[in-house]
């Protein structure tokens, strides 16, 4: 049976989306999550080296200056980032990687990682995505304001992605990414060096 690298999933999308909830149920499964780093405070709930590595921005700017980060960006004034040496390992050793990042780092993702799977994580409607960030409760207006810009501004890189998945019922979201990774790891070729191996016999 053909062993082969497991696929980097670049998921985006809007602050309210729904990306972190899809994220929780694929990964429970057959994925696993490359824990970004960040410097902002942590939510209720969340804890270092499971949901994020949290950093101070001393150490955050010390690992973009030892290049130990694939991408990483500035938001409402904290850094995030994605290291790389998680995710090489993963993928070499199989496993399908799925990477929770903001549009403007996956842009930086695609540079270094053209072969990964970009997929676009949208709200029904913008009225849904003004509710659910409200219904959040964890941030201040001013904060929810800056997030509906950027959203705007992020709904409109929808071309840079190759599949767009409309959260509207999560379960079929869900589903909807399982598919595409199924159809991908069926593409011809990923099966180049397994055939011409086959041809050598």
């Amino acid at each position: 049976m053909m062993q082969s690298e497991g696929l980097k999933i670049i998921l985006s999308g809007p602050s309210g989306s729904g990306k972190g909830t899809i994220v929780k149920e694929l990964i429970k499964e057959d994925f696993i999550l490359s824990i970004s780093a960040t410097t902002r405070q942590p939510r209720v709930g969340e804890q270092d080296e499971v949901h994020y590595f949290f950093k101070s921005v001393e150490e955050f700017e010390e690992m973009i200056e030892k290049g130990e980060l694939l991408e990483y960006a500035n938001f409402c004034n904290n850094y995030y980032g994605t290291p790389k040496s998680f995710i090489d390992k993963s993928v070499e050793e199989g496993k399908d990687v799925i990477l929770e990042i903001e549009v403007q780092g996956a842009m930086q993702v695609k540079s270094v990682y053209p072969d990964a799977i970009f997929v676009f994580i949208m709200p029904p409607t913008f009225e849904e995505l003004k509710s659910r960030l409200i219904g959040r409760g964890t941030e201040t207006d001013d904060v929810i304001e800056k997030r509906l810009a950027r959203a705007v501004d992020e709904l409109k890189m929808y071309k840079e992605y190759d599949y767009i998945v409309i959260n509207d019922r999560l379960e079929d979201a869900v589903e909807h990414i399982r598919n595409i990774v199924r159809a991908e790891k069926l593409k011809s070729y990923r099966y180049k060096t397994y055939i011409e191996e086959m041809l050598t016999k």
